[in-house]
């Protein structure tokens, strides 16, 4: 009996170690990403002063509890991984398209090429850089105010269906069915009619069938998170872009499994992100997270939308945020670009070697 106990003692040890080359305290891990932003996305000082002070407002906002968290890969090994299968995330055509890096456009491609989109779509998880960990432990509301300070913003939930399934359609929300109730009411009544219509055409950001084993959701939960507790709940996700073929027919990675993520459902025209509103309008979380594949606990097919749970406006100071819910960003676009300056400025970047 001793040893056996002795044994469950080493295991949980090594489980709960901190792993090398992560950031052993909180504010490593926001100095490092907020670093790693500046450098990547080309933020301004203004720019990032503003994200690290949305940082530092959000008591656990980061890539999750460093002393407990245990990520199934590492970064070294991502970037490994893409490496050996000579794999790179660049795109400067979309770059160009979206005006910011590892973005990718929304648009329907049964009549529409990329340069029509008039939104585009982090490729990954915020921090949207490949090989690093999702920021979770972040409210509806700092996620807004985070995509506003990089230039962008929240997306509206169709806009992240259609980047999941390929295809971006005009909104859809029946706003005539949620005047005049409660959001509770308006979600339920709204999303019957949604989901209803769409699950004729089930599909999921890979293919048309759930498949296990493509995205990253075969990671486990810590020993003893049974809630959601910073203590308790590590943050065990995998690497954006660890799985390359978790990516929608758009480009656009990891919109299932990792971290289910955060986005703007609008119950009033007034309320969409899509069309200008800093009003916005209630929480809904999309997507699935890093133990999908082992707990499947509600649909995630891309134009599911979500129960009212833990509900709020999105702008709610005490939005939700837990240990496996993050988000990415939107930014709205000018559409019909011509295509031949687009391929002029493509070739000076070419010729300065840009990646």
């Amino acid at each position: 009996m001793k040893t056996i106990v002795f044994l469950l003692f080493i295991t949980a040890a090594i489980f709960m170690a901190p792993q090398s080359g992560v950031a052993q305290t909180l504010n490593e891990q926001r100095s490092r990403l907020l670093e790693l932003l500046g450098d990547t996305h080309q933020l301004t000082s203004d720019q990032s002063a503003e994200v690290g002070k949305i940082f530092s407002k959000g008591t656990f906002i980061g890539q999750g509890n460093p002393k407990i968290s245990r990520h199934p890969a590492s970064s070294e090994e991502c970037r490994e991984m893409l490496n050996q299968r000579q794999i790179n995330y660049d795109n400067l055509r979309f770059e160009q398209i979206c005006g910011a890096k590892y973005m990718a456009p929304l648009f329907d491609p049964e009549k529409e090429t990329a340069e029509d989109a008039r939104v585009c779509i982090d490729k990954f998880e915020f921090p949207n850089i490949p090989c690093e960990y999702p920021v979770v432990w972040v409210r509806t509301r700092e996620a807004a105010e985070i995509c506003l300070a990089m230039g962008k913003r929240i997306c509206d939930a169709h806009e992240w269906e259609g980047g999941c399934a390929g295809q971006l359609r005009p909104p859809d929300y029946r706003f005539d069915l949620t005047a005049g109730i409660s959001p509770g009411a308006a979600v339920k009544k709204s999303r019957k009619v949604h989901n209803s219509k769409m699950s004729k055409g089930k599909t999921w950001s890979y293919g048309p069938q759930y498949r296990k084993g493509i995205c990253g959701a075969n990671s486990s939960k810590s020993p003893g998170c049974q809630g959601g507790g910073w203590n308790k709940c590590g943050s065990n996700t995998y690497p954006s872009g660890f799985f390359p073929d978790c990516r929608s027919p758009l480009g656009v990675y990891d919109i299932n499994g990792n971290a289910a993520e955060h986005m703007n459902l609008p119950l009033d025209k007034s309320q969409m992100a899509s069309r200008g509103s800093t009003k916005l309008g209630y929480t809904e979380m999309k997507g699935s997270w890093f133990i999908f594949d082992k707990y499947r606990a509600h649909q995630d097919w891309c134009r599911w939308r979500a129960p009212y749970w833990h509900g709020s406006r999105v702008m709610s100071p005490k939005s939700h945020h837990n240990y496996h819910l993050g988000f990415r960003c939107c930014k709205t676009v000018q559409g019909n670009r011509n295509v031949s300056e687009i391929k002029q400025r493509l070739g000076r970047m070419v010729s300065k070697g840009v990646q």
